[in-house]
């Protein structure tokens, strides 16, 4: 947190670091409290918690669902729900934007309970921007590919699995943090109003093949 924070402040912006538990609805209004304390209302919300679990389906446990799903499913409709609340108590609409994933499209081996979650996370997505429509509220979605993340460290240090992965992927290489930018920019910025319930595709070209 306080490296976004750095990082948001030398760009000359006025930044805040507020700690979020997206599994505790207590937590998650508090953080929406500070927010509207320290800037007055809220504009944006980007759902990008998310942790990630690889297992045999045979070996899947109770501990690992549940805590994928606290977290992927119900961190991200809970914390949209607390968002939305607010931007329609504003009356000048909002814009959600839900980090979901290929992988709730197409299903990948060894990692079904985050596929599942991030189907949940597209469903819902599509849902809740029909739903919000009312209130000007613009909610959508972004679905990464392979992305060279924390979550992905272990499968990119897997030469044979990375190499399978690579070679899957149009573009020819991993996708980077900053090849979310544009996408992000644009769901956030008056360019998508009427843009609601989409999931864009960010993947290197990975579903076009």
């Amino acid at each position: 947190l306080e490296a976004a924070k750095e990082t948001a402040s030398d760009l000359g912006n006025m930044a805040y670091a507020i700690h979020l538990d997206v599994t505790d609805q207590s937590s998650i209004n508090a953080a929406i409290g500070q927010v509207i304390n320290q800037t007055g209302k809220l504009d944006i919300l980007i759902n990008n918690a998310a942790l990630f679990d690889a297992a045999e389906t045979v070996d899947i446990t109770h501990e690992s669902y549940n805590k994928l799903y606290a977290v992927n499913v119900a961190g991200t409709l809970f914390t949209m729900q607390a968002a939305a609340k607010q931007m329609i108590a504003q009356g000048c609409g909002g814009k959600i934007i839900n980090m979901a994933s290929q992988a709730g499209r197409r299903g990948e081996s060894l990692v079904l309970v985050y596929c599942s979650s991030k189907a949940a996370v597209i469903s819902m997505t599509q849902s809740a921007g029909l739903n919000l429509i009312k209130y000007g509220i613009n909610v959508n979605a972004i679905a990464p590919g392979y992305i060279s993340t924390d979550n992905t460290t272990a499968l990119r240090e897997d030469k044979e699995r990375s190499s399978s992965i690579l070679g899957r992927i149009p573009a020819g290489r991993w996708g980077e943090p900053e090849d979310f930018k544009g996408p992000v920019v644009f769901l956030a910025s008056e360019a998508s109003n009427y843009v609601h319930g989409t999931i864009l595709t960010v993947d290197g070209g990975w579903m076009g093949r």
